[in-house]
């Protein structure tokens, strides 16, 4: 069991990642752009999502493959992101067909960065649109995380969020990668402690390699809590080789939301719109539909919990919000 070359997403052969932001509104897009329509599924969890399309990733409906997932700040203003993917994909005859009509199904997700110093006084000229036209655009293999794409505005709990991904590779070969854009009201790190509660899945000092030195010997859990001013909502993508049909993705997506718990406290809470996207680019094929899929989703709570910690690891200090490297 080992992280992939890139330790990316896209380490699953045909995934490309594009982000895009804008410092002076302090916000940005994520895209994940697959070479082919892929499978997808989706799980929502948290009590303040903000969607489009999910309800066509429903294995009772019809559309049975996705062109792109579009991840963007700027709470429901960012959801305008997903129409510019849609042009971009059909000038360039990408999507679902029906007689000569091409209808590109692009699912996305929004989280809450409206209150993060920027300015959002954009008038009548909303970014969202341009910003996910930049990051298709720019989508590759090779992407940077951290204060990039959907993670620039974001923070985690006190301090700042960011982009993060990772991937792994089993001993039999099979490729599971998550992005994921840390925006949580919750906390990634122990109270009063440096360590990231997901410091046991970490994997080649990919969030600093402290694992638990400093950890307290009994952690004081606080259950108070306190209504943040903003800052809501990890989404996350998980992406496979393995082929898996809309039930098993879904089982998939379930399963990855571990990988919030292990990472994040509290998690999936009244102010959060915690998504997991799941896709399959149905390279590998399926063996056991029990065992693999079990194995898929296991491999999946794993590598989000790892690029949750790496994405607030890998962000940089903006404004007031200070950075987990600048404090510890």
């Amino acid at each position: 069991m080992r992280p992939g070359p890139r330790n990316l997403i896209t380490d699953v052969a045909g995934i490309r990642v594009g982000n895009s932001e804008d410092h002076d509104i302090r916000s940005g897009v994520t895209v994940i752009l697959p070479d082919d329509p892929v499978t997808a599924a989706v799980d929502v969890r948290g009590g303040a999502p903000g969607t489009r399309e999910t309800n066509a990733l429903d294995p009772t409906c019809l559309v049975d493959a996705i062109h792109a997932i579009v991840l963007s700040g700027g709470s429901a203003f960012g959801l305008d992101a997903a129409s510019a993917a849609t042009d971009w994909l059909r000038q360039r005859g990408r999507g679902f067909r029906v007689g000569e009509a091409v209808i590109p199904i692009v699912p996305a997700a929004i989280l809450f960065d409206l209150t993060n110093g920027g300015d959002k006084d954009w008038g009548d000229s909303q970014p969202y649109r341009r910003l996910a036209g930049q990051a298709l655009d720019g989508a590759g293999e090779e992407f940077s995380l951290g204060n990039f794409g959907a993670g620039l505005g974001a923070t985690a709990g006190p301090i700042k969020g960011g982009l993060g991904s990772a991937s792994v590779i089993d001993d039999d070969g099979l490729c599971v990668g998550a992005v994921v854009a840390v925006n949580p009201v919750g906390s990634v790190t122990l109270p009063g402690s440096p360590v990231f509660w997901a410091w046991p899945f970490e994997q080649n000092g990919e969030f600093g390699g402290l694992g638990c030195a400093g950890a307290p010997e009994q952690i004081d859990m606080d259950y108070s809590f306190k209504i943040p001013a903003g800052s809501n909502t990890t989404l996350a993508v998980v992406a496979t080789d393995m082929t898996l049909s809309k039930v098993q993705a879904g089982r998939v997506a379930i399963m990855a939301h571990d990988g919030f718990a292990r990472a994040i406290r509290p998690v999936h809470t009244p102010l959060d719109g915690d998504t997991v996207f799941v896709i399959s680019t149905g390279k590998r094929p399926l063996g056991d539909p029990v065992a693999d899929v079990a194995r898929v989703g296991m491999l999946a709570a794993d590598v989000v919990a790892r690029a949750i910690a790496r994405g607030v690891y890998e962000a940089d200090s903006i404004g007031d919000i200070k950075s987990y490297r600048s404090l510890y």
